[in-house]
């Protein structure tokens, strides 16, 4: 191996000769710079420099290895000639300083109490992009809140005097055990949160039995992702369809290799949504970076990191591709962001194993109503062919989830599970894995206690006859505020003028 000196790779600093250090590791990038999904300009700010502290937030691990040709990895830094100096910012002493200063995790109680911390220190230390990527909504915001609000039109039908000294919320999803009929849905670009990122979600969830779905744009790489589960651990994939096929067929395949349990189309967007807290933030630099996108170039990257994301993902996606999906994988296939009976009907007889209700967490189409809304109908036309609840058909339900009673109301309208994102998304951006941890404890609390109260004793005896979603399609009219989401939402904003210089 050959070893240069820093002052070496200082020397190739220009767009015709640029070198970078990443892991003590010296790479020729200079043919990748019009390359670069986040365009030239950040990596050449790093050029001939260690660029290793802005490389990892947002990039899994092995993309400079996997991505870039062998010719171009130089050799490795000689130790002799670094300077290892640490330079503590003053951004990074107020982080220590807010970490510092948090709750300690016994007087989190409950999921909101994440999102209000991690909105704290988002809001001090996080640049502003990675805030607004996290809690950003489509338009107007509409759909994001009327997520949260569509559960507060659902009332409990409780039963009294039945035996509920033992409840059991145990389920399976897709064939699957799960401790808990909730499985940690997909979000993107963990990295900005939290230095360990998706892989908090991945040793909690081992820890305690929850089935964790795996996002196509993490921050770690699928294979870390996977090799950092205990064994026996259950994992899903979502997915987005490149326009490339083979590329989708050979992450496929190797994901079923690695014994991913099911696999969660997202259908709901042919291009991503108009975000607009996302998109005022402009130029998109190392933070709009996903691994799937290491090759491409054409990138919009003035319009947020939504929009740099996202530039893969194929908008020709349709019915006709079902049929090659099905024969390219035996993993059981759910398609997630049905919005329809109709498109229910559809999968269903497509032979499909699910669906999820879901309109992307009030990501894309705005006025879009709620997964809970949708459920009813959906699960009254599914019932049109056969019996229901069935085996062989599982609809799930996201969007909005931040109680266990959300969860149980759900579940009693015919939803075999739901998905969370957000709100364990805040918990490890806040606390890391044991936020995590703590998050799926208050999950366990609050279905003991609601199942009690309810009078269920098991998750089959949480039935239609318990709660009366006779209001739920009434979009204007009286709800009770809900003080804590609105604690914690922030408005959107509008143009600002240019500050006096």
């Amino acid at each position: 191996m050959s070893y240069f000196a820093v002052q070496t790779v200082a020397e190739h600093s220009t767009p015709s000769s640029c070198w970078v250090i990443v892991h003590s590791k010296v790479y020729d990038v200079t043919e990748f710079l019009p390359e670069h999904p986040g365009g030239s300009a950040i990596i050449l700010k790093y050029a001939g420099k260690d660029a290793s502290d802005a490389y990892d937030p947002i990039h899994p691990p092995d993309v400079i290895t996997t991505y870039l040709p062998k010719e171009k990895h130089l050799g490795a830094v000689d130790p002799k000639t670094v300077i290892k100096e640490k330079v503590v910012t003053p951004d990074e002493i107020k982080r220590q300083e807010l970490l510092a200063a948090r709750p300690p995790l016994d007087e989190i109680v409950n999921l909101h109490d994440f999102e209000a911390r991690f909105l704290a220190v988002a809001k001090a230390i996080l640049p502003p992009k990675a805030w607004a990527y996290y809690s950003s909504a489509s338009d107007d915001e509409i759909t994001i809140r009327e997520n949260r609000a569509a559960y507060q039109r659902i009332w409990f039908r409780p039963r009294i005097l039945r035996d509920v000294s033992t409840v059991d919320w145990s389920t399976t999803i897709l064939g699957q055990k799960s401790s808990l009929p909730i499985y940690i849905s997909a979000t993107a670009l963990g990295k900005l949160g939290h230095p360990d990122g998706e892989l908090n979600l991945t040793r909690a969830a081992g820890k305690h039995g929850v089935i964790q779905m795996i996002p196509t744009l993490a921050s770690c790489s699928f294979d870390e992702i996977v090799d950092a589960a205990v064994p026996g651990q259950v994992q899903f994939l979502q997915l987005y369809v490149n326009r490339n096929r083979e590329i989708t067929r050979k992450y496929v395949q190797h994901a079923e290799k690695r014994g991913i349990k099911g696999l969660f189309i997202t259908v709901d967007a042919p291009q991503l949504g108009r975000r607009e807290k996302d998109m005022r933030m402009k130029f998109v630099d190392e933070s709009g970076v996903a691994k799937v996108q290491e090759n491409q170039s054409g990138v919009k990257k003035d319009e947020g990191v939504a929009r740099a994301i996202s530039s893969f993902i194929d908008p020709s996606l349709s019915w006709k591709d079902i049929p090659w999906f099905k024969s390219i994988t035996s993993i059981p296939i759910v398609l997630k962001g049905v919005a329809t009976p109709e498109d229910a009907l559809t999968a269903y007889d497509y032979g499909l194993a699910g669906i999820v209700l879901s309109n992307h967490g009030g990501r894309q189409l705005d006025t879009a109503r709620s997964g809970i809304e949708n459920l009813i109908q959906v699960v009254e036309a599914l019932k049109t062919r056969g019996p229901w609840p069935n085996p062989k058909f599982e609809v799930f339900v996201d969007g909005g989830v931040r109680r266990a009673s959300d969860v149980l109301k759900a579940i009693a309208l015919g939803a075999k599970a739901v998905g969370v994102g957000r709100a364990f998304l805040y918990s490890f951006c806040a606390y890391g894995e044991t936020g995590v941890e703590k998050a799926i404890q208050i999950f366990r609390d609050e279905l003991q206690m609601g199942m009690r109260l309810i009078g269920a004793r098991t998750i089959d005896d949480l039935t239609p006859d318990l709660v009366d979603a006779s209001g739920v399609h009434t979009h204007v009219g009286i709800t009770p505020t809900d003080n804590l989401y609105n604690a914690t939402y922030q408005p959107l904003a509008l143009a600002q003028f240019k500050t006096k210089l």
